[in-house]
């Protein structure tokens, strides 16, 4: 079988086959591409987006090969509808199905066009959905925050409104590839609902992703932890919601004054030099206002950008994960701190539910009530016993949601399901993937 994925960035063996620094993101597609690839009878290809090149270029990997092609803007209606470069691919590569992961680019709706237009069998996966996002992505800013421009926002034309619409038009993309698709991967009852009123017509599959490999070697120790930390894996813009994480935490202080909050990523309030007042983004700003206003300087680390054992480290460091996201399907984020076995508390958004268990495995709230995250991150500061309760049944639900021999054999499943358009022909011993015999 000769599958051919479509990423939205390069995995790390492609980034050093060209000499570039692996992306920080997207490394949960490491481990599902090592399992097939080490398949002896499937055959991985990935072609991925590069910005700044013209043409097609490939590359040789150990057991996988590599194609980039040129980044497809948005509003390039043509390239969309009729792309050479994604047409070469398949040509070159002639799969016998196309794995494509996400909707967030238009570069999904143009490999839709593509695939149709060769009589390629094609699957996606939904990752996060942008024209729901678009929907989200203000919520609980003031007026004022939306609207404003800081000096880097009027350069790149990239304020919070401008983020905003800059997702209505992706996803006009996003609803064209999905209406055009026979079969979708998903993962949690959000996203099957969400493609369903889409296209009602295509036929959903269920697979939950693999985590970075780091994750599954490690457990979270109370005795070992900083008490009263809080790890927030990522903050750099609005729909995260660190705004409301900010709102919670002086309530959180109001108890625990020894608080201190980690943000993974950089540091997006930073003004110490000309540089940086002019790079500052309007978010950025109104963080900053907030850290002020409620007088959290000293109770605020930004980490920098982590990688995966720099992430591991930090959330078996911390006391409590927190995700306040306006809207998730099933953040890998969450998804790391239960298999880690770290006590975590999120908003009820998206798919959230299908991952974590309100007072079973953690605590779920509302997620427009920071004052109910406060009151639940200070129930696990406040009981060691209920910490340790709800690290002990996360790890075991994660252990299950992110196996990876499974989460490899079902995706094995749906390839062959779809390339013999027959769910019951699938065949153990005829795809002789040995974890299955």
């Amino acid at each position: 079988m000769k599958i051919l994925w479509v990423t939205n960035i390069p995995l790390p063996e492609a980034s050093l086959l060209m000499n570039e620094e692996p992306a920080s993101s997207g490394g949960w597609l490491i481990n599902a591409a090592d399992a097939l690839a080490r398949e002896e009878n499937i055959k991985l290809e990935i072609a991925f987006p590069k910005t700044g090149t013209k043409k097609v270029g490939t590359l040789k990997g150990e057991k996988v090969c590599y194609y980039s092609f040129p980044f497809i803007h948005y509003r390039n209606h043509q390239s969309i509808k009729d792309n050479t470069n994604l047409l070469r691919i398949i040509d070159q590569s002639q799969p016998d199905i196309v794995h494509i992961f996400g909707t967030e680019f238009a570069h999904t709706a143009s490999m839709v066009n593509v695939c149709r237009q060769k009589s390629k069998k094609f699957v996606i996966s939904i990752q996060g959905l942008v024209s729901e996002i678009a929907k989200q992505y203000t919520v609980g800013l003031p007026r004022k925050v939306q609207y404003k421009f800081t000096f880097r926002d009027f350069i790149k034309q990239d304020s919070i409104k401008q983020q905003q619409r800059k997702f209505e038009k992706r996803g006009k993309h996003e609803i064209e590839a999905l209406l055009k698709a026979s079969h979708i991967i998903g993962r949690t009852t959000w996203d099957r609902a969400c493609t369903s009123y889409i296209n009602q017509s295509a036929e959903y599959h269920h697979c939950n992703e693999t985590l970075r490999s780091v994750f599954y070697q490690h457990q979270w120790n109370l005795n070992k932890c900083e008490k009263y930390s809080i790890f927030f894996s990522q903050g750099s813009y609005p729909i995260k919601g660190l705004h409301f994480l900010l709102e919670a935490l002086p309530l959180i202080l109001n108890r625990f004054p020894d608080t201190r909050l980690y943000i993974g990523g950089p540091d997006i309030t930073k003004t110490n030099t000309l540089k940086d007042r002019f790079k500052i983004s309007s978010y950025g700003k109104y963080i900053k206002e907030l850290i002020k206003k409620y007088h959290l300087q000293n109770h605020i680390i930004f980490t920098g950008i982590l990688n995966a054992d720099q992430m591991c480290e930090q959330y078996l460091k911390s006391h409590v994960y927190v995700c306040s996201s306006m809207i998730e399907n099933s953040p890998n984020s969450l998804g790391e701190a239960m298999i880690l076995g770290v006590p975590s508390v999120a908003a009820d958004v998206g798919g959230i539910a299908d991952l974590l268990t309100h007072k079973k495995d953690g605590f779920i709230y509302p997620s427009n009530a920071p004052y109910m995250m406060a009151h639940y991150v200070n129930e696990i500061f406040s009981n060691n016993q209920l910490a340790l309760e709800f690290s002990k049944k996360a790890k075991i639900k994660a252990s299950i949601i992110f196996n990876k021999e499974t989460n490899n054999r079902d995706l094995l499943r749906i390839y062959h399901q779809i390339i013999t358009n027959n769910a019951e022909s699938y065949d153990n011993d005829q795809l002789k993937v040995g974890y299955l015999k």
